[in-house]
């Protein structure tokens, strides 16, 4: 099978940088965070060495906070690995609600800069497909990247998933403004090559305001 690697290619160091540029600013945070803290503990010792007393419970809190945040940056650092080794395999074994929730936790902060909600719906049991797993996730964001521009006012985004006789299949909803989508607004060329090498198909219904992705239970290697 012939793919259009090149578009596949450009759009997965796209997707590597946009992420990665999204999950070091998250650090950024949490280091500043941990950084105002070593300060205000820096100024209690200050007062402890002047002979002023000083709060165990203050203490206790700023330990507790500092504790918070390197738990937070131990979280980010293992979603950027587990993303770095998602181009490992060209196939493996891959279970769609887990994707769905790493994929929304990569875009945790894209997303909730732009104010939107995403809605996960829980499943069953476990959903799994033999697929390409970086591919998936590109689509994947590259969906929910443009559904953002397609909320209106309730700023949500549904997303569900199921398994289906040929494979899997998820889908986007809430999506009210797709009624006003140019005919040719999505997919565009990055998303049809990712549909082409996944073996999968997409649909749009502008009148449901929903975007759904076929997925086959296994695709070529």
């Amino acid at each position: 099978m012939s793919h259009q690697w090149s578009i596949i290619g450009n759009q997965g160091f796209k997707f590597i940088g946009e992420i990665n540029a999204s999950m070091s600013h998250e650090i950024k945070n949490v280091l500043a965070i941990i950084n105002e803290n070593a300060g205000l503990l820096e100024d209690f010792t200050v007062m402890a060495g002047k002979g002023m007393p000083v709060d165990p419970g203050r203490l206790k809190a700023l330990a507790g906070k500092i504790q918070k945040q390197v738990k937070r940056a131990d979280g980010i650092v293992k979603n950027m690995n587990a993303f770095a080794h998602s181009v490992d395999e060209a196939c493996k074994n891959v279970e769609l609600g887990q994707t769905l929730d790493f994929v929304a936790a990569l875009s945790a902060r894209l997303v909730s800069n732009r104010g939107i909600v995403l809605e996960i719906a829980p499943n069953a049991g476990p959903v799994v497909i033999i697929t390409n797993s970086f591919f998936l996730k590109n689509l994947i964001w590259l969906c929910i990247d443009f559904a953002m521009d397609w909320t209106r006012d309730e700023k949500t985004i549904a997303i569900s998933y199921q398994k289906i006789s040929s494979g899997a299949a998820i889908k986007l909803s809430k999506l009210e403004g797709l009624g006003n989508m140019p005919a040719d607004g999505f997919p565009n060329r990055r998303e049809m090559a990712l549909l082409e090498a996944l073996d999968s198909e997409m649909t749009i219904c502008r009148e449901a305001g929903e975007i759904s992705i076929v997925l086959p239970e296994t695709i070529e290697k």
